[in-house]
């Protein structure tokens, strides 16, 4: 192996907090070679980010380094270790030798400067360029990063772009200095299955067309399989395992690296539901009754400003649910699935056609018709951690429905039925005291579940509820998603655009593109053979977490993309 572009030895951080010292990193070792993608994966908390912001000196003046951070300059002509240089060394580093990708393009990006000028920031701050030269150069990494029409975007704001496209444009900030080593942290997460294969497209040929080396920071698996040369395993601050790709996924050694494969799902796969028998079931389900949900023609258009037509978000859709049913509702961002969820929930106004939700037509329905059925529909939203009042206790977030619909006078009153709740989704008691960022966000997603569950709905819709959650957080959420659905037995809308996921909990299966249902079926229908070319790209660009699958489905995306 050449000079590693970057090499870490033996390094340590402690946190200091309120309670005592917290150990993140205990003893990790490390090197990048130039051109090579090193994927390091682990849970949160595992210690990760810590040590990939470590290499460029992000740390918080809370925290306490040992050992050493060794970074090579991009021309290869000195060495530096970050743990020890002075924080005007470090500017003169953080763009030029290394940089980062963040994991969430909307705090990165700021909403009041066009992107153009904010990428030219980091070439005024190291090079001496007129305003012009940093335009062009802004717009040639545009371009290469995939931005069309770069000449005239350039000059548009962050809030002009896609989710993918903030990713991309992130992605051009940290390489037009042209660093040695890009630190990518978690840069897929939550997008769309096929955003996120063009953003790995991207990141494929830096080593070769930028010649950076990468340092990937991700929980999805098959991310690490679709990209990474090396993995590192971390768990509880340590490295537990180290192996090129192929050996690490064929042959995990560590039991924790055997868990976390274990616990990725896979289109295919055992559903959970089928495991076992339920063990009870307090809401039998009428084989004879009519669905829960019903849409015929359904349409939702969100009325246009300044005299600009309006847009059609859902346009001519039929489905249903019936009791004790779960739908699985796929497609990308923009197809309108969160739309057909918020207009069930009586959240957003039917335009045309019919939806009948419980028994209720909501074309044209009033509030006071309404209000009666919102207690029997329940809403799992995908952030629980902007859903959630932070001045509130969970308790007391988890109370606030019963409260409102009359069945507890208080939350105290509430309180014998929130601890029912908090066992139910298998949280202790005492977590009801904490506030909402003292959860982690699994615990936070368990706990808005259980608010969902409060009164009991015969009507649940989830909406993205594990998209930003790890793997083996992720695992433990659908198990008690799927327990639960099985003993109370409501019907529910389960939305994502985990191909994976919805082929696990779902009954059924539908997939929108751009307002229109185009298939719909049990997972195997839809899944196995899929008939619409939409959903057999949908399933090409899915990664999976064996490297030799992976580089053949790559192939069949490429061919489906290109067609």
């Amino acid at each position: 192996m050449s000079t590693p572009v970057v090499e870490i030895r033996d390094l340590k951080v402690t946190f200091d907090t309120d309670a005592g010292a917290v150990a993140a990193v205990k003893g990790v070792s490390l090197q990048v070679a130039a051109g090579e993608v090193l994927a390091i994966v682990g849970e949160s908390g595992s210690g990760k980010t810590v040590t990939a912001r470590s290499v460029l000196g992000l740390l918080p003046e809370t925290a306490r380094t040992s050992g050493a951070v060794l970074l090579s300059g991009r021309d290869g002509s000195d060495v530096q270790d970050v743990t020890t240089v002075s924080s005007s060394a470090l500017r003169r580093l953080r763009g030029r030798d290394a940089a980062m990708v963040f994991q969430e393009p909307s705090s990165v990006l700021n909403p009041v400067f066009p992107v153009g000028w904010q990428i030219a920031e980091g070439l005024r701050a190291h090079a001496r360029l007129t305003r012009e030269q940093a335009r062009e150069q802004a717009i040639d990494v545009l371009r290469r990063v995939g931005i069309p029409d770069p000449e005239h975007r350039v000059d548009h704001y962050p809030h002009q772009f896609s989710g993918g496209q903030k990713q991309r444009i992130v992605i051009a900030q940290a390489l037009v200095l042209n660093p040695g080593l890009v630190i990518a942290d978690e840069p897929t997460t939550a997008l769309d299955v096929t955003v996120q294969a063009e953003i790995l497209d991207l990141l494929r040929i830096l080593p070769q067309e930028f010649g950076a080396a990468i340092v990937l920071i991700t929980h999805n698996m098959g991310v690490v399989a679709d990209l990474a040369d090396r993995v590192a395993v971390m768990y509880d601050g340590e490295i537990v395992e180290q192996a090129d790709v192929r050996t690490l996924f064929a042959s995990p050694q560590h039991p924790y690296t055997r868990r976390l494969l274990d616990a990725v799902p896979r289109v295919g796969g055992v559903r959970l539901r089928e495991r076992g028998a339920p063990t009870l079931t307090s809401r039998p389900v009428d084989p004879e009754a009519g669905p829960v949900v019903r849409a015929r023609g359904l349409e939702v258009t969100y009325p246009g400003r300044l005299r600009k037509p309006g847009f059609t978000a859902v346009a001519g859709v039929d489905l249903h649910i019936a009791p004790g049913e779960v739908l699985g509702l796929v497609g990308e961002s923009g197809s309108g699935k969160t739309t057909i969820g918020r207009a069930i929930a009586g959240l957003t106004h039917v335009t045309g056609g019919s939806l009948e939700v419980l028994g209720v037509e909501m074309n044209g329905v009033r509030e006071r018709r309404f209000r009666p059925v919102r207690k029997r529909i329940g809403f799992v939203f995908q952030d629980p951690a902007t859903s959630f009042n932070p001045l509130l206790t969970i308790a007391q977030c988890v109370a606030e429905p019963l409260v409102v619909h009359g069945v507890a006078d208080s939350p105290q009153d509430a309180r014998p039925r929130v601890d029912e709740l908090l066992e139910a989704v298998q949280l202790p008691r005492a977590y009801g005291d904490r506030f909402p960022h003292e959860l982690s966000g699994g615990q936070r997603q368990r706990a808005s579940l259980a608010r969902a569950l409060a009164l009991d709905p015969e009507l649940l819709i989830a909406d993205e509820p594990t998209s930003a959650l790890d793997v083996s957080v992720q695992a433990r959420v659908l198990d008690l998603f799927a327990r639960l659905q099985v003993e109370l037995g409501f019907a529910c809308l389960f939305i994502s655009h985990d191909l994976a996921v919805v082929d696990m909990l779902a009954d059924r299966i539908a997939v929108l593109h751009r307002g229109v249902l185009v298939e719909e079926g049990t997972g195997d229908e839809v899944l196995g053979a899929p008939q619409h070319p939409y959903t057999q790209r949908l399933l090409a660009s899915l990664p999976v977490p064996d490297p030799v699958e992976q580089a053949a489905r790559r192939a069949r995306w490429d061919g489906l993309r290109g067609a």
